[in-house]
């Protein structure tokens, strides 16, 4: 007999659904004709067990316990899921063969794979195990994924990865968050203060701009920008490029902060001849963006749609499982298996029928063009976010579903658009001894981006420049002062922060760390990002003002107290990268966990000599707080059937940061 275990029940019917019936179904499994059992997980069945079960002493919050290192790991059944996983024992003793169909991402790849080891299935069965990828659950989409089964052992780097992340976030989230909330109850604050891995440098971000913000002053600063003409009259308008000799009345950005030197290079211009020194015009393709992952979604439903990250995750789940119309959604792959491409205009047909609007777009698509989104190479456990083969209808969305859904649809559709085309030229004068550069960028074919409703690029360098040649002369009718100010730095919104998350090494600050990066080193996973953020206001570390992103006095005081290397991007971003690497089969659970004990062991020390004063000012209570907040709550069984959110309990009255809901565990929501 062979044991399908899905991750979640719609998963599992989905699989079911295209084997042979009839169908016998039970209580937590449904039987196919063949004999073959579907089974599921509920999320993670399993969590990590409480402080406390390792020692009693670690249930008291004091100084005394820490740090806390389990020596031997140990995980428990989730109490509102023991029933799934008695059903889940029972079919794994009697079958002959198993079939892992989790989510097709790391944190679904262990929360199958930990059930497996839990139940202590022998090894032999264990080595036999089959992987199901499932990324649509349309049935010719599953029929497809049970016809292509590989091998479980592929994957377990993925697992290993999970497992490592999981581990990490309940070691730094539990210490940290206790060390913390005691360092503060020593200044005389009750204040509950989570510490994670991931959600403390997001905070970091947002309260080191609105310090910037605070402290900024505005300034005066000057551009030069020589008016000429050509000997056929053609107007050319050039801007002054300071020299090396002018950097002591320059800031840090390059700006002229002098009025007398902006004034007397526009006044020694006038009326003198430009002579070319360099002309370049070239003719440029852009290709179309790749289709989404789930950040690069976010992003974009925060900015076109005002979404927020939780929002648009929230949609994306229902329009994959309920109503089937894209694939599977937390996804940090921005590129498709090269078969794909062969069902293409199955999918366009569908675009078309599910949200009219884009009718058109579909007619005048090229089937025949094939961007860079198709490419094996770059595709593993899953793919990017396109729409399914399914012909939907929008009246059965909400609102917000039939837009995201069609903000998914346009970007694939792009994929069969031509290049964005357009001529860059570029022209670098001397005048009177000083350098000025002419830039002009202007539209031949607008391709892709006439789908977006672009029609120019650029305002300011928008049009032409005339046909140049190197040591022409242009005559300088004069030269213009401009005085601007300087602006201060905007304030976070959920799209600048979920970028700010997905491109973390331009917050680095260490600059042989940024080197190490790459650009798929994040802060977080795809499927994290928008639960840390969420996870920040429910701390009451960070206030929404409009859409600006602002800290609280209590997240100020956190990020004040804590150490920098607990707040910057530098060493969780390491550490994503090293879990990365664990994912690739590039580095191993002892090269990350080791290191990561030994600077905990650091921080606590640490804050065990803070003397607390960053918390002086805090209310003796915070707002809203009572003992009840920090009771522990009951789990109820619909809870516990909710899809995989980022949002849970982290490090709560120092329970562990694993326990949230749906899928999201073991992973630990103190990050």
């Amino acid at each position: 007999m062979r044991l399908y275990i899905a991750e979640k029940p719609s998963l599992g019917r989905a699989i079911a659904d295209v084997l042979p019936k009839p169908h016998e179904k039970g209580d937590g499994y449904i039987r196919v004709a063949t004999g073959d059992v579907v089974s599921w997980c509920v999320g993670h069945l399993l969590e990590q067990v409480e402080p406390e079960a390792y020692d009693p002493a670690f249930k008291r919050w004091q100084w005394t316990t820490l740090p806390i290192v389990p020596e031997r790991w140990e995980v428990k059944p989730r109490s509102s899921s023991r029933k799934q996983l008695t059903v889940l024992k029972q079919w794994v003793k009697q079958a002959d063969e198993l079939v892992h169909a989790g989510d097709p991402d790391r944190e679904g790849q262990l929360l199958v794979d930990e059930v497996i080891d839990y139940l202590a299935v022998p090894k032999l069965k264990r080595e036999q195990m089959l992987r199901c990828l499932i990324s649509d659950l349309n049935p010719p989409a599953v029929r497809r994924a049970l016809e292509t089964l590989r091998s479980n052992r592929e994957f377990i780097p993925l697992s290993t990865s999970a497992l490592a992340r999981s581990r990490a976030d309940w070691l730094y989230g539990i210490n940290m968050t206790r060390a913390y909330t005691l360092l503060a109850r020593g200044s005389g604050s009750q204040a509950l203060l989570s510490v994670g891995r991931v959600q403390t440098p997001v905070l970091g971000l947002v309260v080191r701009r609105d310090a910037e913000i605070s402290a900024f002053v505005s300034k005066p600063y000057y551009q030069v920008v020589a008016h000429l003409r050509t000997e056929t009259g053609s107007p050319v308008l050039a801007e002054w490029q300071p020299s090396a000799a002018c950097l002591p009345w320059q800031d840090e950005e390059g700006r002229v902060l002098s009025r007398s030197l902006a004034e007397n290079v526009a006044s020694r211009i006038t009326g003198q001849p430009g002579i070319v020194r360099s002309y370049h015009s070239a003719r440029v393709k852009q290709s179309a963006p790749l289709p989404y992952s789930l950040s690069s979604l976010q992003i974009d439903a925060a900015k076109q749609l005002a979404l927020t990250p939780k929002q648009t995750l929230s949609c994306c789940q229902s329009l994959y499982e309920r109503h089937k119309l894209i694939t599977y959604p937390r996804s940090d792959s921005r590129h498709l298996p090269s078969e794909h491409f062969n069902r293409a205009g199955q999918v366009r047909e569908a675009i078309a029928s599910t949200a009219p609007a884009l009718a058109r777009a579909v007619a005048e698509a090229d089937g025949r063009i094939r961007s860079k989104a198709w490419n094996d190479s770059k595709v593993d456990a899953h793919h990017a976010i396109i729409p399914t083969e399914k012909r939907g209808n929008e009246a059965s969305l909400g609102a917000d579903e039939a837009k995201l859904y069609g903000l998914i649809a346009r970007q694939y559709l792009l994929q069969f658009y031509p290049p964005f085309e357009y001529n860059d030229s570029k022209v670098l004068l001397r005048i009177a001894g000083g350098l000025f550069q002419a830039k002009a960028r202007r539209i031949l074919k607008a391709g892709w981006k006439a789908l977006l409703g672009v029609e120019e690029d650029d305002e300011e360098e928008a049009g032409t420049l005339p046909a140049l040649k190197e040591g022409e002369e242009l005559l300088c009718e004069r030269g213009e002062l401009l005085e601007k100010m300087t602006q201060p730095p905007k304030p976070f919104t959920d799209a600048t922060l979920l970028a700010a998350m997905t491109g973390i090494a331009r917050y680095v600050q260490d600059p042989e760390i940024r080197k190490t990066l790459r650009e798929t080193d994040g802060l977080g996973t795809e499927a994290t990002r928008a639960g840390i953020i969420d996870l920040l206001f429910k701390r009451r570390f960070l206030v929404r003002q409009g859409k600006s992103i602002k800290a609280t006095p209590t997240g100020r005081a956190l990020v004040q107290a804590l150490p920098a290397t607990a707040t910057t991007p530098d060493m969780t971003a390491l550490w994503e990268q090293s879990l990365g690497q664990i994912a690739e089969r590039h580095g191993s659970y002892q090269q990350f966990m080791g290191p990561l004990t030994e600077q905990l062991n650091g921080l606590i020390e640490g804050a065990r000599q803070d003397s607390g004063a960053s918390f002086s000012a805090l209310p003796k209570a915070a707002p809203g707080d009572s003992k009840q907040r920090f009771a522990r709550r009951k789990r109820t069984a619909s809870t516990a059937a909710r899809p995989r959110t980022s949002t849970g309990k982290s490090a709560r009255a120092g329970k562990s940061p694993g326990k949230s809901t749906g899928k999201g565990t073991t992973r630990g929501k103190a990050a």
